[in-house]
């Protein structure tokens, strides 16, 4: 029987020849042949010059390596060809070749070095899920580190010695000299010592391309948040994975699917950070607004990337790691400088991703995705050519001041026009009444990854969690049997699912107003099961159609059957519904600091025929920019108070008026004492049933607005029919009503007189007219993006009818600000 130490002379080479499919042998035909050669017969002088020269002269046989004279830098025992000769050069990069002899090292079971591969080879094959192979091992494990010098008049590279582990710490505190083991200057000169002539190479893009495996990163801050994934699949080393990550894939794992491995029932925690910060998507898991593919490219980002299309694994690597660096610490602006040191990958490679850091940096800044929300910047965020000359914003709502916000943080100069005496558009805070009552939003609906949590986050705000507690009361004061609650909420659902069935093969032009298809479905369910509801669960079922119209804004004879809840099919914000208590305002005037504003300014006209737009105001004033961006709500646009030379396009205008401006009206009372706590016990909400269908709408929910339970605050809204039927009463004659309906829900005990409230009447609001916008029968949700169209390049639009995923609240017009900023820095 032979050993390995048995092969030898041609047996050797036929052996090795025959493996060398695998890109790992150790030989190769002309290594053959030519000791077969010295074998057979004496050489002749002419023929050992030859001989000698094809030692000294051997190339990296990789087509296009541009090697000459490679160079072995595992140095792993002292047959290594160093840089003389081997029978074949292994190739990692254009600069970084191992010898034979130190495959052989590694790669022979006899050998000293085998225990050591095999040993990385299984904790690899545990973890990971490419393949364990040599030239991977030499990668992850072999290569030296580079470190750039942080002295700003020097920032060379330099090739680290292969014993030196490189650190975050060490990657951002280097110089030029440093003796690691007691942390003494080599010399006093280092800096001034020439770089390595491969560093220069890098950065060509054929370098990359020659690149034989992508570089998996060690300790990346992203590990904690993808430990559900196989780390080689997110841009991570396989070898650096903490044994908590495998038993968590363990434990939430069953099988296994491409890419990723079975979805865990919770996102890891990260200790620290934000609950509501969940940047990416877990295996299978479904949609959740604003959340990445840590193992996947956006369709964006392989636009802006797309050298990384065929393998995007450094470009994941380094996205993951900027996402997580920036959840980790979002009230500061993340730059490459604080990125790099926590790129931690052995070779030449770690010089190309520190490279190509800055430009993922600077798009996923200009996305919007990090260095957002309230922050404040000294210095542009993007380089020069991101930003536009000047901008012009029209309005200081939620998306105006985003957008602003934005732009000014890349170093574009913005100006924001705005026709009100302050800021905020629909957003408005009252306190007058002892708390922050929001006359606008005050709620956010799902604070997953909401931009809302964030700025919260950045400004130390808590938001209030709101519960799911909401017991219906009758007049009379009864409270409704929660059995009859749920019951007629399954009835109603069923109702609406009927509907989503019904419109699957519908086209626009056979579309039908919502509370005609409603009631349509409702009767046939009613005359084909045979089944009576009470006169009770008939008005359960009216208070669930009055929710629903506060959903829309809108009775529901205007709403589209076939389009009412289109932004339903994207992934929307999940996670507790929350109150801020201190009001969206508080948000919105941190976002306004530091930006030129100038209130009582109504836009009357735009210009933009030219070069140069221009800006006119109802006063004569007149402004000049490159760009415009128009964030006015939508019924201003429908009422042309802003006319535009040369008119918007036709399709602009048509969907326009495919929408709806929906209104809903809030009143708010202050009283002497909490009359209502013993009766809802804690809840931050009870329901009002209405005695009639034609009742419906009047005062449907009562929100309790201070959860410490110390003032005495409700907040109610009026919604659909009834909308039009306070409009034209006197504030006092809507209190009246309001009271009249919450002394038959506490028939039981006496109800004080407010001592102070107010109505809101924002459908004669001036400047809005509206509180949010609805696809009218007919109509569609393409409709917002055809409004969110840029004209010519030069005229934008935002507002939350312009953001089709995220209509109708205070986070949609922010973001569509955000979406309108990134495109004015692209174009």
């Amino acid at each position: 029987m032979l050993t390995d130490a048995d092969y030898s002379g041609n047996a050797s080479g036929a052996r090795r020849s025959k493996k060398r499919s695998s890109g790992d042998s150790p030989g190769d035909g002309q290594s053959v042949r030519s000791s077969g050669r010295q074998c057979k017969r004496k050489a002749t002088d002419t023929e050992e010059e030859d001989e000698q020269s094809e030692k000294k002269y051997r190339k990296c046989e990789k087509a296009g390596c541009s090697a000459t004279y490679p160079v072995c830098f595992a140095s792993s025992n002292e047959r290594c060809a160093k840089n003389g000769y081997t029978s074949r050069w292994y190739h990692l990069s254009c600069g970084e070749h191992f010898c034979n002899e130190c495959f052989d090292h590694y790669y022979r079971s006899h050998k000293d070095g085998y225990e050591i591969y095999a040993s990385w080879k299984k904790v690899w094959t545990s973890n990971g899920k490419s393949e364990p192979s040599l030239k991977a091992f030499m990668a992850d494990q072999q290569l030296p580190f580079w470190v750039q010098c942080t002295k700003p008049d020097c920032r060379k590279w330099r090739q680290l010695t292969k014993e030196i582990q490189l650190t975050p710490n060490m990657a951002m505190s280097y110089r030029c000299g440093v003796k690691f083991n007691n942390a003494k200057i080599e010399g006093s000169d280092q800096c001034s010592q020439p770089e390595d002539l491969r560093v220069a190479e890098v950065i060509d893009s054929w370098w990359h391309s020659m690149l034989i495996l992508p570089p998996l990163l060690k300790d990346s801050p992203a590990s904690p948040f993808l430990a559900a994934y196989y780390p080689d699949c997110v841009g991570m080393s396989p070898s650096s994975c903490p044994s908590s990550m495998a038993e968590l894939r363990g434990q939430h794992c069953k099988t296994t699917q491409p890419q990723t491995l079975t979805s865990v029932p919770f996102p890891p925690a990260v200790p620290g950070l934000s609950p509501y910060f969940q940047p990416f998507y877990q295996p299978n898991e479904c949609g959740k607004a604003l959340c990445v593919r840590p193992d996947m490219m956006e369709l964006d980002e392989l636009y802006e990337f797309p050298e990384f299309s065929r393998d995007p694994t450094m470009y994941l690597a380094l996205r993951n790691l900027i996402l997580a660096a920036w959840h980790r610490d979002c009230k500061e602006v993340l730059t490459p400088q604080k990125c790099a040191p926590h790129i931690i990958v052995r070779g030449l490679v770690r010089v190309r991703c520190v490279q190509e850091m800055d430009r993922v940096l600077h798009f996923m800044t200009r996305k919007g995705l990090i260095n957002t929300g309230v922050l404040a910047v000294s210095q542009p965020l993007l380089p020069e050519r991101y930003r536009s000359k000047n901008v012009i914003v029209i309005g200081a709502g939620a998306s105006g001041l985003a957008a602003a916000r934005q732009l000014q943080n890349f170093g574009t100069q913005v100006v924001v026009l705005e026709a009100r005496e302050r800021i905020g558009g629909r957003v408005w805070d009252d306190a007058s009444l002892g708390v922050t009552v929001g006359r606008g939003a005050q709620i956010v609906n799902g604070c997953v990854n909401n931009p809302i949590a964030l700025m919260c986050e950045q400004m130390g705000i808590k938001m209030h969690r709101l519960g799911e507690r909401c017991d219906l009361f009758q007049e009379g004061g009864h409270m409704t049997d929660t059995a009859i609650d749920k019951r007629m909420e399954f009835h109603f659902n069923a109702i609406l699912d009927v509907v989503s069935e019904w419109r699957k093969d519908k086209t626009q032009n056979q579309d039908a107003p919502l509370g005609e298809k409603v009631q349509e479905v409702y009767k046939n369910f009613l005359q084909e099961s045979g089944i009576q509801f009470s006169d009770l669960e008939e008005k359960v079922m009216q208070f669930h159609l009055s929710n629903l119209e506060y959903a829309c804004g809108s009775t529901l004879d205007q709403v589209s059957a076939r389009s009412w809840d289109h932004n339903e099919f994207f992934a929307q914000f999940s996670g507790d519904h929350t109150l801020l208590t201190r009001g969206y305002s508080a948000l919105l005037l941190k976002l306004a600091e530091g930006l030129d504003i100038r209130t009582k300014c109504a836009v009357q006209s735009i210009d933009y025929s030219g070069d140069v737009i221009k800006v006119t105001s109802s006063k004569g004033s007149q402004w000049t920019a490159h760009k415009v961006l128009v964030t006015v709500p939508l019924t201003l646009l429908q009422k042309n108070l802003i006319q535009f030379y040369p008119p918007l396009p036709e399709r602009k205008l048509k969907a326009l008026n495919s929408l709806g401006a929906g209104i809903i009206e809030k009143i708010a009372l202050q009283f002497p004492y909490r009359f209502w706590d013993k009766k809802v016990q804690g809840a931050d909400y009870f329901g009002h049933i209405p005695p009639s269908p034609d009742q419906r709408g009047m005062f449907g929910v009562f929100y309790d607005l201070d959860p410490q339970g110390k003032q005495s605050v409700l907040m109610s809204v009026i919604t659909g029919d009834a909308v039009p039927f306070v409009r034209e009463m006197g504030e006092q004659d809507v209190v009246s009503e309001c009271m009249k309906v919450l002394r038959q829900l506490f028939k039981e005990q006496e109800v004080p007189e407010p001592v102070n409230y107010f109505v809101t009447q924002w459908s004669k609001d001036v400047w809005s007219q509206m509180s949010y916008s609805f696809v009218k029968t007919g109509g569609s949700g393409e409709a917002y993006d055809i409004i969110a169209e840029d004209v010519q390049g030069k005229l934008f639009f935002a507002g939350e009818a312009t953001n089709r995923h995220f209509p109708q609240t205070v986070t949609g017009a922010y973001l569509s600000g955000v979406r309108e900023a990134s495109k004015m820095a692209a174009v």
